[in-house]
């Protein structure tokens, strides 16, 4: 279905995108059991790689191969070899070696995870590296949008805020346009990419006019680690401007759901009340983020095979 792993939404096509929401669905109601636990990926070996901060996403891997009874190993940059000046990818193939069943890579610079792909046999999760793509969160954000709409087909999404440095935003341009909603950013100028529209988006610099209409509305964090002075000048600014309340949302359909990746910075890119309470669905992604990463795991953690296999 993915080849030897999951390295972005761009690889994937609908056929594709569909059996992995329709496999996390069934994974969803393992987490609705008193015993949260099938055997499927028992005597499997799970590789957390993470290179780069993370509480959601790290957590939801780590959860989603427990559930699945695989042995889930936590990787820390900051106790391994690594402090001691050996190369990623010499670790990488340090571990490797041990034979694990996939491994889940999050790294700040875009394309690591491909980089260690090309050296590994077992399969590569992307977890987020640099501006590049997030797949498993814009794979998620789908499955809340389908179980809160019905479907994805035919909507309006509306994503604001960086798109320029956001993977979680280009991930989501792939994802929805490949499933058929009509996508529009908005954002600053200097928060813009060149030519975004050639991703198939409609780009805004008005969020009114963003908003007018959508379906789904979904807010991105201001990336204060990555900006400088010159793309944020004032957080204060940005909020007047492109920071959503419930007064903005009266532009959007009376029904649209709000949406955020998370961490929230409240009062920046969601007012408090937005942030906690319905149209809310931050919660419901975060949820449904576990039976995501289950569905990724179960497809990819049991079809490993060796170069060798694979060249005859």
């Amino acid at each position: 279905m993915m080849g030897r792993g999951l390295l972005g939404i761009e690889d994937l096509d609908r056929d594709d995108i569909e059996l992995i929401l329709d496999t996390a669905q069934h994974m969803k109601e393992v987490g609705e059991r008193e015993v949260k636990k099938v055997p499927t990926l028992r005597g499997r070996t799970i590789i957390n790689l993470f290179f780069e901060s993370s509480t959601r996403t790290r957590t939801s891997f780590e959860i989603a191969g427990k559930r699945l009874s695989a042995d889930v190993v936590n990787f820390s940059p900051s106790s391994s070899s690594l402090s001691k000046s050996e190369s990623i990818l010499d670790t990488a193939k340090t571990l490797d070696a041990m034979d694990p069943d996939a491994v889940v890579v999050r790294h700040q610079v875009a394309g690591v995870p491909k980089r260690i792909a090309d050296v590994l046999d077992a399969p590569v999760i992307n977890a987020g590296d640099g501006a590049h793509e997030h797949p498993t969160q814009a794979l998620l954000d789908l499955m809340t949008v389908v179980e809160n709409k019905g479907r994805v087909d035919g909507l309006t999404v509306t994503i604001v805020g960086d798109i320029a440095h956001s993977r979680v935003a280009r991930s989501n341009v792939y994802a929805f346009t490949k499933m058929g909603a009509e996508v529009r950013v908005a954002g600053p100028p200097t928060m813009m990419p060149v030519e975004v529209e050639s991703l198939g988006v409609k780009a805004f610099t008005s969020l009114r006019e963003a908003l007018d209409g959508a379906d789904v509305v979904m807010a991105l964090r201001i990336q204060r680690e990555r900006l400088s002075g010159s793309m944020l000048p004032s957080v204060r600014e940005y909020n007047a401007t492109f920071g959503i309340d419930r007064a903005k949302m009266r532009f959007a359909k009376d029904d649209a759901i709000v949406m955020h990746p998370g961490p929230v910075n409240r009062g920046v890119e969601l007012s408090h009340d937005l942030t906690d309470d319905r149209p809310s669905v931050i919660l419901d992604q975060v949820r449904n983020g576990v039976a995501m990463r289950m569905a990724v795991l179960y497809l990819l953690a049991g079809r490993k095979r060796s170069r060798n296999e694979e060249a005859s």
